[in-house]
């Protein structure tokens, strides 16, 4: 999977200029796998990316400004998404890709792999009820004497 990332090499906006820098900067500090593709100097690019921009996506005179960004040829959005992403630390997921190991995007996804009774996902059965094998039955089971023990000591 490639990020394709649609950039004008030769704007005269200094606010298009920092928002693609923005975005190109952020993807080469996250060492994420990119290319630049210029739709100033080459109409195929400038032509793919305005036909590839989903309507609901274009501004209302229906021409999008770069920079924008697409994943192979499934469209992530533009500058403003893309901040967005940032701020809320899913820029892997906003880019279709897996978050490394580690990373806050990462850990906020094994987070939301926890069931609601506390049991970790792997540890659950298709319906998110706690699996009831005999590993897991005989680990519930020694938690539950250490209790007991404990209660034991403080009766004492």
């Amino acid at each position: 999977m490639v990020i394709k990332v649609f950039l004008a090499t030769s704007s005269g906006s200094t606010a298009i200029k920092k928002k693609q820098q923005d975005v190109v900067g952020f993807l080469e500090a996250l060492k994420v796998d990119y290319t630049q593709l210029d739709i100033a100097c080459n109409e195929e690019n400038r032509m793919w990316m305005r036909q590839n921009v989903p309507m609901e996506k274009k501004p209302t005179n229906g021409i999008p400004l770069p920079p924008q960004i697409f994943n192979e040829d499934s469209y992530c959005g533009d500058y403003d998404t893309f901040f967005d992403a940032k701020e809320d630390n899913t820029v892997y997921s906003f880019l279709g890709l897996p978050p490394p190991p580690g990373s806050k995007e990462a850990v906020e996804a094994d987070k939301a792999h926890i069931v609601e009774n506390g049991t970790h996902a792997e540890e659950a059965d298709a319906e998110g009820n706690p699996d009831d094998s005999a590993e897991a039955r005989a680990e519930e089971e020694e938690d539950q004497e250490g209790a007991d023990d404990d209660r034991e000591e403080e009766a004492e």
